[in-house]
């Protein structure tokens, strides 16, 4: 299923990051009123009516000398580039300016659909500034308030014009998607390589799926899969390449549409942060998770993969029930152990437990270890059932949800997966008062 993406565009202080928040339903972007706060792109997902996109909220452009300017409109320019529809958002409250128009012949260049936004229109009086945005030249200019949720829903309505519904299915249900996810030049598209030429079955090579990823349907021991490689199709310039933000964003599509997600770790450069931010969009998205430690052949033969492995955990501590793969893509050494452990995941992803059984589980837990007191009150769990897959879901129905502390919580989630093998996969603990 293509997920279609939306840029927000417009000079410093328009008020893009709060449409952001009001768009995706959360404070992700930082608001404030100094100009350039928003330097990086940053990302969300968007849910409407029957549409679903990408949203990104990206650092004003502005024409003076400051800094931070040529980055930004470096980071800019790419989300343009991304996006199917782009929202430029102007002041309504103030006169088109220089920025404005910078930005304008941008968009002209793009050939993209563009939604002029004029924010701040929160009373009859300011409707009438709305004409005075027709001079930027686009056919489509909508008056809103991210602040006061005016011309929210005109404004949604615009940008899913031309979008699909999300009901179409792209692959049934018994293919396995994995994903190859990772920060720009760790080995991905090698990987998918390795992997095919290894097996010796593709079935066939259908590119371009998505714009920007690459998917290959192949057998391995009788079972589809559908290998998404995010590295597919190149963007022209070294500008891509430079800047690793720009993985992020190819990384949460192909995320978006996998049961499985392999994270690829350069193993000659190490773990970086960048390693993490990406880790964390799977985790988010509720997908099961296999790190690869790639370039194995070229770690020197002082580091051993026990050494490696404590190195993993230490650093990706939240993904401690994720399983650690080392190989060369290169030269193929290890290459067979990817794909078993690719498959148990996706299987430990879809399992479920009987309920009796894990109300014993949980019912030792608590005779085990009580939860603390609070206020002189302490959380009490009645019944627990698995309510969900892909991940997999707990609900508990407890005394009261506000006694549950996060330590316990963790103790539980410990317990569930020493009793139950869910290596590979998050799992996601619900609370619910008794009488709800």
């Amino acid at each position: 299923m293509y997920i279609p993406t939306v840029a927000l565009v417009g000079r410093p202080n328009v008020g893009k990051s709060t449409i952001f928040n009001r768009l995706v339903g959360k404070r992700i972007s930082i608001i404030e009123d100094t100009p350039g706060v928003t330097r990086d792109r940053i990302y969300g997902d968007v849910t409407y009516k029957n549409y679903k996109f990408h949203l990104i909220d990206t650092g004003g452009i502005d024409v003076t000398n400051d800094l931070f300017n040529d980055e930004i409109k470096i980071q800019a320019q790419i989300a343009i580039d991304e996006a199917d529809v782009v929202v430029f958002i102007v002041d309504g409250m103030q006169e088109l300016n220089t920025n404005d128009f910078v930005i304008r012949d941008i968009l002209r260049k793009a050939n993209k659909k563009i939604i002029v936004a004029v924010n701040k229109i929160d009373n009859t009086k300011r409707e009438e500034n709305i004409y005075n945005f027709y001079e930027l030249g686009f056919d489509t200019v909508i008056g809103i308030s991210g602040e006061h949720n005016i011309g929210i829903g005109n404004l949604l309505d615009e940008i899913t014009a031309d979008f699909n519904e999300i009901n179409d299915v792209e692959y049934d249900d018994n293919i396995i998607k994995f994903s190859i996810i990772g920060r720009p030049n760790v080995g991905k598209s090698s990987l998918v390589n390795a992997l095919l030429k290894e097996e010796k079955a593709i079935v066939s090579d259908v590119a371009g799926t998505t714009r920007d990823a690459v998917d290959t349907p192949f057998k391995f021991n009788g079972r589809d899969y559908v290998a998404i490689d995010t590295a597919g199709i190149r963007k022209s310039g070294r500008i891509y390449e430079n800047i690793e933000k720009y993985s992020v964003l190819r990384s949460m599509k192909a995320i978006e549409r996998s049961d499985v997600c392999v994270l690829v770790i350069n193993a000659k450069e190490g773990i970086i942060e960048h390693d993490k931010h990406i880790a964390s969009y799977a985790i988010e998205a509720g997908k099961a998770i296999v790190l690869v430690v790639n370039k194995w052949d070229l770690v020197n033969n002082e580091t051993n993969i026990n050494d490696f492995t404590k190195l993993v955990r230490a650093e990706f501590k939240f993904l401690s029930y994720a399983p650690i793969v080392f190989l060369s893509a290169l030269t193929k050494k290890r290459i067979h152990t990817l794909m078993p452990e690719i498959y148990k995941v996706y299987e430990n992803s879809k399992k479920e437990i009987k309920t009796s059984v894990l109300n014993d589980v949980i019912r030792d837990a608590v005779l085990l270890n009580q939860p603390p007191s609070y206020k002189g009150k302490r959380l009490k769990i009645y019944f627990v059932n698995q309510c969900g897959i892909k991940p997999p879901k707990f609900s508990f129905s407890v005394n009261s949800k506000n006694l549950i502390h996060f330590s316990y919580e963790r103790y539980l989630e410990n317990k569930i997966r020493e009793n139950f093998d869910f290596e590979g996969t998050p799992i996601v603990l619900q609370f619910k008062n008794k009488n709800e």
